[in-house]
C-alpha cells in the first residue's frame, strides 16, 4: 500500500521511487511512501490564499469549537488508530499516550480558546500604555494571525500526538498548516489525517499532508510563514540555516532530543516513599515507547550513598520487564520503531560504554515474547553506570534513543546541579524528594537549563503525570541541546503563530479599532440606562454617570456590623490617625463597591441576567465620612457567547469623590440577554 499525500485539497500518490515502511514488530513491509511530483510552491500558495483567509474569517471561539468537534470525531475512530498503532511497536499504554493524548490536546485547546481568548479575530495583549502627559496619545498591543503557512515537521515516536500538539495551537491561531510526519511511522499519521479530512470540519486549505520529503518547499517560504520542527539537533541546525529561513526571518521553533535527567534528593533513602517513586519513574521512562521519548530519563543523578541501592533496585525491576509483541497483555515494552533505529541505539550504547559500565541488558540480544526478536526491532532495556560522571563526557553528550539510561552519583547538591547542567539544555528534568529546601535549591540551580521540571513526592505522586509527559497547558521545549524552542504552553503556543503589533494613537481611534473602551475614548450618554439595553443594542462607550452619595459615619458602622469587618482603620479614630495612610476613620473598600452598585444598578427585570465577577479592583484613595462618591459606568467590551442568546459585557467602573479624584476602579462582568 502506497501512502497518499493530501495536497491542494486532493489525495495524490507520489510519482517516484516509493520508500518501503516496515512493521516494527514483524519486520515486514507494511506500506510505502513518496512525495515526488508534488508542487510544494503551489501547496504553500494554496494554504496562504485559501486556507488562511477561511481560518482568519473565524473568531477564536469558532475555531475552538471546530477543534472540539474534530476531537470528538477522532474519538469515534479511535479503535481504528489503535489497531494500526501496534505496527509502530506501541503497546496499548504507548498508543494511549499517542492517540488519546493527542486528541485530548485538541480538547484542551478548545477549552482554553473559549475561556482565555475573545470571540474576535484578534487578541488584545495587555492594558493600554499611557504615553503622553494628558492621555491624548496612548499605546496598545494587539496580536493578529500570521498570513502565511505553518510547516510542521514531526518525529517518528508519536505519529498522532506529535501532529495534533502542533495543529491545535496553529489552527486556533487561525493559521493553515502543512504537516510532514517522520516517514517511518507516517502510515499511522496518514490514517488519522484521512479521518480529519473525512470529517469535513476544517475549511479547504487549512491542512495538507506530505508523506515523504519536502522537496523545495523551503524555497518558497515568506516572512509570514513559520516552521515547527521536532527531531534531531543535527537536522534542526540544517533547517534553520536554510537561506530562505535566514533571509525572510522565518519563525523557527525546534524541539530536539535531549539528555534529560532525574535527580534523587539526599533525603530519599532506600525504603522511603520517594526512593520507591524514583525507581518506578526511571523504569517507566525506560519502557514507555521503548524509551523513544524526547523527554525520557537518560541520566539518573543520585546520592553517592544510595548509588548501589538504586542500581540494584532498577536492575530488579528491569529484570521483571517483559519485552515482546505489543498485543500480548503481559508485555510491558514493545520494539523500537524501526530496524534502523535499533542499529542506531546499538551504536550509541557502544559509545557510552567507552566511559560507562553496562550493568544491565545486552545491546545485541533480547528475548521477545510472541515475536521474532531479530526480524522485529526489539532491543533489551539497558542500564549503564558512570564511575566518574563529573570528569566524563559521553554520558552527557551521547544519547541512545531507546530504553537506555546511565546512572551517576553526587556527593552534595552543588555536584547534582553541576551534573544536571552538563546536559547543556534539556526538555524535561525531574526531582524526587520530600525535602522542600533541597528541591528549592535544585530548582533554582537547574531551571535555566530546562524547559520543564517535574517535582515528585508522596503528596502528588498519585495524580502526577510523571517525568516524561508533556501537557498542553505547559510549554514543551527547552534551551540549548533541547532546541531552544517552545511548543504548546496553553495560549503561549497560540501566540507563536500570531504577530504582535504595537498601536499608537488617540484613545478614541485605538478604542474603535480594538472594540475595547479605554480612558479618553468616546463616551455616549443618552436617556436610556445601559442596563435597559440588550446585548445587541449596547455599544462600546455607552456610559452612565450617576448621582452622588455622601458617605456617613453611620454607613461605616452599619457595614462593619453587617459584614463583621471591624478593622481598626474603620472603627478606631485614634488608631486610624496613627496609620500613615489615613487621617482618621475610613470607609470599607468593599462598602464603596456595594455603594457604587447601589448608584448604578437599574433594579427592574431586564436584559441584565447576572453579575459574575469583578476584575482588577483597586482602591486608590481613602474615603472619609462626609465625602461624596459618584460612579461612571462605561461599556468597555462586548463578548458574544457562541450559540447562546446572551453575551458578556465588561463594564469599566470608576468611583470618584467630590474632588473628582478616583477612589476605586474596577471591571464589572455581566451576562446580558440578546
Amino acid at each position: 500500500m502506497q501512502l497518499e499525500n493530501y495536497a491542494l485539497g486532493e489525495w495524490v500518490k507520489g510519482q517516484g521511487q516509493a520508500r518501503p515502511l516496515i512493521n516494527a514488530v514483524t519486520g515486514e513491509t507494511i506500506a510505502s511512501s513518496d512525495s515526488t511530483g508534488l508542487d510544494f510552491a503551489q501547496m504553500a500558495h494554496f494554504a496562504r490564499n485559501v486556507g488562511g483567509p477561511a481560518l482568519r474569517a473565524m473568531t477564536f471561539h469558532q475555531r475552538a469549537l471546530m477543534l472540539k468537534a474534530l476531537a470528538k470525531y477522532l474519538m469515534e475512530h479511535k479503535a481504528e488508530f489503535y489497531g494500526l498503532s501496534t505496527a509502530t511497536g506501541a503497546t496499548k499504554r504507548d498508543s494511549w499516550i499517542d492517540i488519546d493524548g493527542g486528541i485530548s490536546t485538541l480538547f484542551v485547546y478548545s477549552s482554553k480558546g473559549r475561556r482565555e481568548l475573545p470571540d474576535q479575530t484578534f487578541f488584545i495583549d495587555g492594558d493600554p500604555e499611557q504615553i503622553s502627559r494628558h492621555g491624548t496619545f496612548t499605546g496598545q498591543h494587539i496580536c493578529v494571525p500570521l498570513e502565511g503557512v505553518a510547516i510542521h515537521i514531526n518525529a517518528y515516536n508519536f505519529p498522532c500526538w506529535g501532529m495534533l500538539e502542533k495543529l491545535a495551537p496553529t489552527l486556533l491561531a487561525g493559521v493553515p498548516a502543512i504537516v510532514k510526519p517522520a516517514t517511518s511511522t507516517s502510515y499511522l499519521t496518514e490514517l488519522m489525517f484521512k479521518r480529519m479530512v473525512d470529517s469535513k470540519l476544517l475549511p479547504a486549505g487549512a491542512i495538507q499532508l506530505v508523506c515523504g520529503g519536502v522537496g523545495n518547499l523551503f524555497d518558497s517560504l515568506t516572512c509570514q510563514d513559520s516552521i515547527a520542527f521536532t527531531g534531531s539537533a543535527v537536522t534542526a541546525q540544517k533547517l534553520i540555516q536554510h537561506p530562505r529561513v535566514i533571509s525572510q526571518s522565518v519563525r523557527f521553533t525546534a524541539e530536539t532530543d535531549s539528555l534529560n535527567c532525574s535527580i534523587l534528593g539526599p533525603d530519599a533513602k532506600p525504603g522511603s516513599e520517594e526512593f520507591n517513586l524514583y525507581i518506578k519513574e526511571v523504569v517507566q521512562e525506560m519502557s514507555v515507547k521503548a524509551g523513544q521519548k524526547c523527554t525520557a530519563i537518560r541520566r539518573c543523578i543520585v546520592p553517592n550513598a544510595y548509588s548501589d541501592a538504586v542500581a540494584e533496585a532498577i536492575q530488579k525491576e528491569l529484570g521483571q520487564l517483559v519485552v515482546g509483541h505489543p498485543e500480548d497483555k503481559n508485555v510491558a515494552m514493545g520494539p523500537l520503531a524501526s530496524l534502523d533505529q535499533r542499529s542506531e541505539v546499538r551504536e550509541r550504547v557502544q559509545e557510552l560504554q567507552t566511559e560507562a559500565e553496562l550493568v544491565f541488558g545486552n545491546p545485541d540480544t533480547v528475548e521477545a515474547i510472541g515475536a521474532d526478536a531479530e526480524k522485529g526491532a526489539f532491543v533489551s532495556p539497558m542500564l549503564l553506570r558512570s564511575p566518574n560522571p563529573l570528569d566524563s563526557d559521553k554520558p552527557h553528550s551521547v544519547e541512545a534513543f531507546g530504553p537506555v539510561s546511565t546512572l551517576m552519583s553526587y556527593d552534595n547538591l552543588e555536584e547534582a546541579i553541576a551534573l544536571a547542567k552538563r546536559g547543556e539544555g534539556s526538555l524535561a528534568g525531574s526531582i524526587v524528594s520530600y525535602d522542600d529546601n533541597a528541591v528549592r535549591e535544585l530548582v533554582l540551580g537547574t531551571a535555566a537549563y530546562h524547559g520543564r521540571l517535574v517535582l515528585i513526592n508522596r503528596d502528588c505522586a498519585k495524580e502526577s503525570t510523571g517525568h516524561g509527559s508533556p501537557l498542553p497547558h505547559l510549554i514543551h521545549g527547552g534551551p540549548g541541546r533541547a532546541g531552544g524552542g517552545e511548543e504548546m504552553g496553553g495560549i503561549r503556543g497560540v501566540m507563536h503563530y500570531m504577530q504582535r503589533c504595537a498601536l499608537q494613537g488617540s484613545p478614541k481611534t485605538i478604542s474603535h479599532t480594538t472594540a475595547k473602551w479605554m480612558n479618553g475614548a468616546r463616551q455616549v450618554n443618552d436617556d436610556v440606562h445601559p442596563f435597559r439595553k440588550r446585548f445587541s443594542q449596547l455599544e462600546v462607550g455607552d456610559t452612565l454617570v450617576t448621582e452622588k452619595r455622601t458617605i456617613t459615619l453611620e454607613d461605616i458602622e452599619n457595614f462593619a456590623h453587617l459584614s463583621g469587618d471591624h478593622f481598626y482603620a474603620h472603627m478606631d479614630q485614634a488608631a486610624a490617625e496613627a496609620n500613615p495612610f489615613f487621617e482618621g476613620r475610613v470607609a470599607h473598600g468593599y462598602f464603596l463597591v456595594s455603594a457604587a452598585a447601589g448608584l448604578f444598578v437599574q433594579p427592574d427585570p431586564g436584559p441584565v441576567l447576572a453579575n459574575y465577577g469583578l476584575d482588577n479592583l483597586r482602591f486608590t484613595q481613602p474615603v472619609y465620612p462626609g465625602d461624596a462618591i459618584q460612579v461612571r459606568l462605561t461599556c468597555k467590551q462586548k463578548t458574544p457567547r457562541s450559540d447562546q442568546d446572551y453575551g458578556e459585557i465588561r463594564w469599566d467602573v470608576d468611583v470618584t469623590n467630590q474632588e473628582g479624584e478616583s477612589v476605586a476602579a474596577y471591571d464589572v462582568l455581566t451576562m446580558v440577554a440578546n
